[in-house]
């Protein structure tokens, strides 16, 4: 049975910053698209970022210059580095790969 385990959110302040990691099996993670949502209560899921077969990435406007999506095969992990966080980042993210998603993680922006 596949698993994709999420890790890195939480509570932080306007402006700081946090690290989402997503680990799963090599049997999947290898040459996949790798990408992470995120679902605010009361809005749909969107697309914040996505990594397409090694070569080109993808950001959502609203992410574009403080987030960065990077992957490290060797441990078959994705990361999500955010920074300088907004109150309207707060949302639960979720990293995909291939059609597997992961479980969620809450982060929330507040002062």
């Amino acid at each position: 049975q596949v698993q994709l385990v999420e890790s890195g959110g939480g509570l932080v302040q306007p402006g700081g910053s946090l690290r989402l990691s997503c680990t799963t099996s090599g049997s999947i993670f290898s040459g996949a698209s790798v990408a992470w949502y995120r679902q605010a209560p009361g809005k749909e899921r969107e697309l914040v970022a996505e990594s397409i077969f090694y070569s080109r990435t993808t950001y959502a406007d609203s992410v574009k210059d403080r987030f960065t999506i990077s992957r490290d095969n060797a441990k078959n992990t994705v990361y999500l580095r955010m920074n300088s966080l907004k109150p309207e980042d707060t949302a639960v993210y979720y990293c995909k790969i291939r059609h597997y998603w992961g479980q969620g993680t809450q982060v929330t922006v507040s002062s």
